[in-house]
């Protein structure tokens, strides 16, 4: 690979990884200065420091700690998840419109959700029974697709159009059930995706399911390298294929279904950021799962600092990825069509 900004002599830079380390860092902070009230850097950083040391009496503490920064953690473990599960789906299945939900564990998590939000349930309870179905909905699109060699890729992804449209429709049959004037708009608000929820605690339930699936990519992102080759230049390498498919397959499903299940649909980040990691450094795998963590993480910030301050009601996030997304998505496009592989 040729020496650039981000990589030289097969190495990130020390400029590449000291930006990859601040720029979610340095976003967290801006972002916990805007909103409904407006902090200066100095009040925010004032208010961590008197947070270590104990002091919980000032009005900014409860600004700070207790509403903006469950927020910013939770899109910044949501964003570096989902990057990271739809660049796993992308070289597992060597196209560039892979998404994290290809195998139908979106369409089965919100089915979970819309039940236990049509059952009253607590939000722990919704997360847990979201995920549940999530995984429930990957188990089916497995099993259909196993033959006696195995599962072949093609078949996988039928089988998770099949189960993704089943599951839809569950869905909707839900809505259409549910009552219009409490739990509809309940279901409708939570499907765009939003961090309104946000806590410690919940995050403590769902943060470790996605870290440790970011965890199992991250360590064997050169793996992807192999997988996204042919059929036949694959198993030259002597890997194991189908066990190393289904770690990932396992590994970006856990995450998805847990993103989910936590703050809704979240669509656009798992097929924009990849695609903008490998314009800045290339297709290897080894580069772009550390770059897309870090603007992944950055990328989910910015959207939810938009989300809760750009009006007086806050916004759903799918809305504000979307219009973001898709015009710096096309104009990327344009710009680096010659280098896309």
């Amino acid at each position: 690979m040729k020496n650039t900004v981000w990589i030289r002599h097969n190495k990130f830079t020390i400029a590449a990884k000291l930006t990859m380390i601040l720029l979610p860092i340095a976003t967290a902070i801006i972002c916990l200065c805007i909103g409904r009230m407006n902090l200066s850097i100095i009040e925010v950083m004032n208010t961590l420091f008197d947070a270590a040391k104990g002091n919980r009496e000032s009005q900014n503490y409860s600004i700070v700690i207790n509403l903006r920064a469950p927020r910013i953690i939770m899109a910044i473990i949501v964003g570096a998840g989902l990057t990271c599960a739809g660049n796993a789906f992308q070289s597992l299945f060597s196209n560039p419109l892979a998404t994290p939900d290809v195998l139908g564990v979106t369409s089965g998590t919100c089915v979970g959700a819309i039940i236990a939000i049509i059952m009253s349930m607590g939000i722990m309870e919704t997360q847990l029974l979201a995920l549940a179905f999530g995984l429930f909905a990957v188990w089916i699109t497995m099993v259909l697709a196993r033959d006696r060699n195995g599962q072949s890729v093609v078949f996988l992804v039928l089988a998770g159009v099949i189960i993704s449209a089943l599951f839809n429709a569950v869905g909707s049959l839900l809505k259409y059930t549910a009552d219009p004037l409490d739990k509809l708009p309940a279901i409708t608000y939570w499907l765009m995706g939003s961090f309104t929820s946000a806590s410690y605690k919940k995050i403590m339930v769902g943060s470790p399911l996605i870290l440790t699936g970011i965890a199992v990519i991250y360590l064997m992102r050169w793996k992807l390298n192999i997988l996204s080759l042919s059929s036949d230049e694959a198993r030259a390498s002597g890997m194991d294929l189908k066990k190393t498919r289904l770690v990932f397959v396992l590994a970006a499903t856990i995450i998805t279904a847990s993103c989910v299940s936590m703050c809704g649909q979240v669509g656009w980040i798992g097929l924009l950021i990849p695609h903008c990691s490998r314009m800045l450094v290339g297709s290897n795998n080894r580069y772009v799962v550390p770059v897309g963590i870090s603007i992944g993480a950055s990328f989910m910030i910015i959207i939810d600092t938009f989300s809760r301050s750009i009006s007086v009601i806050e916004l759903p996030l799918s809305i504000l990825t979307a219009i973001i997304g898709a015009p710096v998505f096309i104009s990327l496009l344009k710009r680096n069509r010659g280098s896309l592989h």
